[in-house]
């Protein structure tokens, strides 16, 4: 289920509708993942001096040098980091364009949903936005503590993050708030699988730029497969 939910994502590229919101898509993603970029940057060369002595070394003085030089590898490394926060900030954005494409093409006979807004859809998506920077930094106690396991539990606390977010704004057009919640817990597991899923390739340079959207058409075809199951 999860599998062909992404498999049917991927092939709507092909719709002009589906291609034009996917390219906004990326260039707005692109656009906070600069954005957020920018502020680590200004903060690692507020927080580091020009020049410091360590210890056998003596005098550093080309921190400002190399950050000003790997800007592009830096990017594409803090990327890995910033793209999870950055999709999450994503999903008021653009999720009912992506969602209608989709549900216009596969699941014609439902009609239009109720949108939910973009002033609502950006305040879910800040609210979100400060659960998930909290829980990651909770997290770096146990990234710390379980070095080896630090990958499997980034994935699997964002998995379940991005899952139930993109899930709930989903499902909460055609159901509403409680009944979208009780959606969510009957398939917490599936949900949290594809969650993790999703979260992978957001870790991956130039690749991550268009998981936003592919994840939110594939969340779409995922909520009506499940609630399908359930009816």
């Amino acid at each position: 289920m999860i599998l062909n939910s992404i498999l049917a994502a991927l092939s709507q590229m092909s719709d002009p509708r589906f291609r034009s919101v996917l390219m906004r898509g990326v260039g707005l993603t692109l656009a906070l993942l600069i954005g957020a970029y920018v502020l680590v940057f200004w903060l690692i060369q507020f927080l580091l001096p020009d020049s410091f002595t360590l210890p056998f070394i003596g005098e550093v003085s080309f921190v400002d040098e190399l950050l000003s030089w790997g800007s592009v590898v830096l990017m594409m490394l803090l990327s890995v980091f910033l793209m999870v926060p950055v999709a999450s900030a994503f999903t008021g954005l653009f999720l009912d364009d992506v969602a209608d494409a989709v549900e216009a093409r596969h699941y014609p006979a439902l009609g239009p949903a109720p949108r939910v807004g973009l002033a609502e859809g950006i305040r879910e998506s800040l609210g979100f936005l400060g659960v998930l920077i909290a829980a990651n930094l909770v997290a770096l106690v146990a990234y710390l503590v379980l070095a080896p396991f630090a990958p499997v539990i980034f994935y699997a606390l964002n998995g379940f993050l991005l899952g139930r977010e993109y899930f709930a704004m989903i499902a909460v057009r055609r159901l509403g708030r409680s009944e979208a919640k009780a959606a969510f817990r009957r398939h917490i597991g599936t949900i949290w699988i594809a969650g993790a899923l999703m979260a992978v390739p957001l870790t991956v340079p130039i690749v991550n730029l268009m998981v936003p959207i592919i994840g939110v058409a594939a969340f779409t075809h995922l909520y009506h497969r499940l609630h399908a199951t359930t009816r």
